[in-house]
């Protein structure tokens, strides 16, 4: 018997997926309008618009109002996709990377000991370069089990290569789930993203939000084109299984795809501008740092009290300003260096647990150091504020607080330390 090989020719270009007739009228209705809603919900929103084809969800506050509206879109006939309910996080980020893996827009999220159960998969996702969504409410690790927000559980995964960055309100959660697709499904990119929002403070907490056009989503978004898709009709073999010469060349490949990410970034944030009129900064928000002698550096839902605390310490004389990083990977080197340019002394607000590091308080400020050692002329001096742990507020008053040893490590000519724990040192705040 002769066997005959057929070639299928080229893999088919997938066309925009149908929205279902209820879901057309739902968002027809939407189209033009200001909703209430927080920012589990303008998640939800957000992956409607995108028409997601695959939801994998597992349930832990505070994400899970995000997959609970998700389930209830689904049962209402608004959005036609497969809604998985795994048996754990592991679990659903694997049904996740098997669905990104066939040409499906996958969606999937989770918090806290949820982000860190699943945490084998990160690594294969990226490496395999699926750009699937997920959605982190960000949530304290145990111990002490307080629930409340914190960066850590999604900071964790900072170095497994998935594009990554903070929304501060609802209207950001369900803008930045849209770019983010965008960037990662991106040919030149292909990297999963991580949006991140402050669990309670951003996830419960109701704002406006700006509701599209569908038209307006598919003009930005289009189809999700995976190069290389599972097809039982062109069957190949994959095997994690490889000599070791063959690693490293494979490891810079996914380096340099979160590198060439940054100009991609910089595209589709102007993209989105010109289809949705808001604009936002590439990567850093300036805020009130064109004469600044002190700044304070900040990811997520505290920069809105902080840019409160700095028209505060404004209205009193003191130049201080305020840079917000609205990605943390890959991290804006370029563009924080040009945002403090000429400040003497910076303070980065640390949410965030990095025991043992370097500077023995956080995460982030390794990077804000590293980035502005190769300054050109003068470097400020750096040091970090360990402040909203637990998922405490950090209010006006531990701003003014840091602003003030800001102050005294001008005075000195250094800084105290490398890193304060707001609210232990000494009687300036008390809890």
């Amino acid at each position: 018997m002769t066997s005959v090989h057929v070639d299928p020719g080229p893999a088919p270009r997938l066309q925009r997926a149908i929205r279902t007739p209820e879901g057309e009228e739902f968002l027809r209705g939407l189209a033009g309008t200001r909703v209430r809603q927080n920012g589990c919900a303008a998640a939800a929103y957000a992956a409607l618009y995108a028409n997601v084809d695959v939801i994998t969800a597992y349930p832990i506050r505070p994400y899970t109002a995000i997959m609970m509206n998700l389930a209830q879109f689904v049962a209402d006939g608004i959005l036609d996709a497969e809604y998985l309910h795994a048996d754990g996080e592991h679990s659903q980020f694997s049904a996740a990377f098997g669905a990104g893996s066939c040409g499906a827009r996958a969606y999937t999220g989770s918090s806290g000991v949820g982000v860190t159960y699943g945490y084998e998969m990160y690594s294969i996702i990226s490496g395999a370069r699926i750009p699937i969504q997920m959605a982190i409410a960000d949530r304290t690790l145990d111990p002490p089990g307080d629930f409340g927000s914190e960066h850590t559980d999604a900071l964790c995964t900072r170095d497994m290569g998935w594009l990554m960055g903070w929304a501060a309100t609802p209207q950001e959660v369900f803008d930045k789930s849209l770019l983010a697709y965008a960037i990662g499904e991106d040919p030149r990119v292909l990297l999963p993203q991580m949006v991140v929002q402050d669990g309670y403070f951003v996830s419960h907490i109701a704002g406006e939000v700006a509701m599209p056009a569908a038209e307006q989503v598919d003009e930005f978004l289009p189809p999700y084109q995976l190069p290389f898709p599972l097809d039982p009709r062109r069957p190949v073999s994959h095997g994690p299984q490889i000599h070791p010469e063959q690693g490293p060349p494979l490891q810079l490949e996914r380096a340099r795809a979160m590198e060439d990410a940054i100009p991609v970034i910089r595209e589709k944030t102007d993209e989105f501008a010109r289809v949705f009129g808001r604009q936002y900064p590439h990567f850093v928000e300036s805020y009130r740092l064109e004469d600044a002698d002190i700044a304070l550096v900040i990811s997520g839902g505290h920069a809105v009290t902080c840019r409160a605390a700095v028209n505060r310490l404004r209205a009193r004389g003191i130049k201080i300003g305020l840079a917000r990083l609205l990605w943390i990977r890959p991290f804006p080197s370029d563009d924080l260096r040009e945002a403090l340019a000429g400040v003497k002394a910076v303070g980065v607000v640390e949410t965030n647990l990095g025991l043992g590091g370097a500077s023995y308080g956080g995460i982030l400020s390794l990077d804000v150091t590293t980035a502005l050692y190769h300054l050109d002329g003068p470097r400020p001096l750096v040091t970090s504020f360990m402040a909203g742990l637990g998922g405490e507020t950090v209010p006006v008053a531990e701003f003014d607080w840091m602003a003030g040893k800001l102050g005294q490590a001008i005075e000195r000519g250094r800084v105290e330390k490398a890193a304060h724990w707001v609210g232990f040192e000494d009687e300036g705040v008390s809890r």
